[in-house]
């Protein structure tokens, strides 16, 4: 199941304007430099931001992502023509064998079953050649992030494409380990109001490490973001 914010194409459309601060991208696209990585699967790769990026420094990329409107997007954005973009998910690739495969953002919180996620780590490791790795993010739930996801907090508005976009978060229901929120966007243009509730599942380190070991992978290091320090686990984990 599809967030609206990710498969309803007026929000998608507006996707990276709201969220302009994508530092992120620069710290994965440093470690594959720092792996060598020559054939990269991103997965989750959405509207294509590090995607792009990636191919745009000559490397062999691969996206997939549930969202067709995603990735629509994605297929429009300069050097998108380089990247081989497929509609699914870790657990409906052909075969590949790339060396390195990334996992950004919120991707690795968003199932909501541990079969769900075995089933994800067992397809990317399927994808990767021997000794391949997994590097993936997930936020410290210590650090309770959640307690910021309120409008006080995250209300913006931005001039898009002619026309003026409110927009906010607003915390739902905290369930641990699962935390909902809802966005709420506000068009001037027709004064629709659009929504997307999303469901992110907090995991404690030694659980996704366990996770990761029963799906064949060695956890070789526990890292964190660099644009983020202290708030994420940046897992680097090596197919055996």
């Amino acid at each position: 199941m599809v967030d609206a914010l990710f498969g309803v194409p007026r929000l998608v459309a507006v996707y990276d304007a709201l969220d302009p601060d994508r530092r992120d991208l620069e710290h994965y696209a440093a470690i594959v430099d720092e792996f060598g990585a020559a054939r990269v699967l991103d997965v989750g790769c959405g509207t294509g931001e590090l995607t792009c990026l990636l191919a745009s420094a000559g490397v062999d990329v691969t996206g997939v992502d549930p969202a067709e409107a995603s990735l629509e997007v994605a297929r429009g954005k300069e050097f998108a023509d380089r990247v081989r973009w497929l509609h699914g998910d870790a657990t409906t690739l052909p075969p590949l064998q790339v060396e390195l495969a990334l996992m950004t953002g919120n991707v690795a919180q968003v199932f909501r079953a541990g079969e769900d996620w075995a089933a994800t780590a067992r397809g990317v490791h399927a994808a990767l050649v021997p000794g391949g790795r997994f590097v993936f993010e997930t936020r410290d739930p210590a650090r309770r992030a959640w307690e910021e996801w309120t409008r006080e907090h995250t209300h913006q508005v931005r001039e898009i494409d002619g026309e003026t976009v409110e927009a906010w978060t607003d915390l739902v229901e905290v369930k641990l380990p699962y935390v909902t929120f809802r966005g709420t966007y506000v068009f001037s243009s027709d004064g629709a109001v659009l929504t997307s509730d999303s469901t992110l599942w907090f995991r404690e380190r030694d659980e996704v490490e366990q996770s990761l070991t029963a799906a064949g992978f060695a956890v070789d290091d526990v890292r964190e973001a660099p644009d983020r320090p202290g708030k994420e686990f940046v897992f680097v984990a090596r197919k055996l």
